[in-house]
């Protein structure tokens, strides 16, 4: 919509198409309470796999990413081996990880992002960018394959890689996800939940302030004005953050 061109009507007109949208918006948040009590009901999946992961202190299992919490929530970043610099749009989502996780870890969740590239490979990146949240390596394992962020060579060659739950010809070495993990009391660990492509978009509150605003999201295709934080016009960085660049 041109705001140049928005109507302007009274403050009487106005009220009435507020209390309106109310009604819509009303029936929106019920409809995603609704949304959210199907997803915690759906069917879990016992996770037996040994995944292996890499982490400050040599090697992790699973379990291991849980803490002491029963519950764990995996971003899966977008770092494969060889890059510089991690995705930029999963570092959008990141920047709101830290301030979250201060809540999150008292409500019994654990969240970690996990990488395709080895541990030491996005470390100078993560003091780049100033983060606090755990992340580890998969290098070596089959998690991001068997989670859906990454396509083997071959797949995607045989016409077989999924993204998103659909087959894709547009599989990419790295792509973004979440998903989430539950372990009871007898330490059995399953998978309850994944989500990709704009299912992650709950998790970027800057988008949400943003559909707010009356020129709303601005972008004609998704994120393609997010920079990684220090690269705004007049971003600086903190020299604390840098020094093994």
């Amino acid at each position: 919509m041109n705001v140049e061109n928005h109507p302007v009507v009274s403050r009487e007109e106005w009220l009435a198409a507020r209390k309106q949208h109310l009604l819509e918006e009303k029936a929106f948040t019920q409809e995603r309470d609704r949304l959210s009590a199907r997803r915690r009901a759906l069917p879990w999946v016992k996770v037996d796999k040994d995944y292996r992961f890499h982490g400050p202190n040599g090697e992790l299992k699973l379990a291991d990413l849980f803490g002491k919490h029963s519950q764990l929530i995996v971003y899966h970043f977008m770092f494969a081996k060889d890059w510089e610099e991690g995705c930029q749009g999963c570092s959008f989502l990141s920047d709101h990880i830290d301030g979250a996780n201060q809540h999150l870890a008292h409500h019994d969740i654990a969240v970690v992002a996990v990488s395709h590239a080895p541990f030491e490979q996005f470390q100078a990146f993560k003091r780049r960018m100033g983060w606090k949240f755990d992340w580890v390596s998969s290098d070596g394992s089959d998690f991001n394959y068997d989670f859906g962020v990454c396509a083997r060579a071959e797949d995607a060659e045989a016409g077989k890689a999924t993204y998103n739950y659909e087959k894709t010809d547009s599989a990419e070495e790295e792509m973004p996800g979440l998903s989430v993990f539950y372990r009871n009391p007898a330490g059995e660990i399953f998978h309850t939940y994944s989500t990709y492509a704009r299912g992650l978009d709950m998790l970027v509150g800057a988008y949400n302030y943003l559909d707010l605003t009356p020129k709303g999201r601005n972008e004609d295709e998704i994120m393609e004005w997010v920079r990684h934080h220090d690269r705004y016009e007049g971003a600086t960085r903190s020299s604390c953050c840098h020094g093994g660049e």
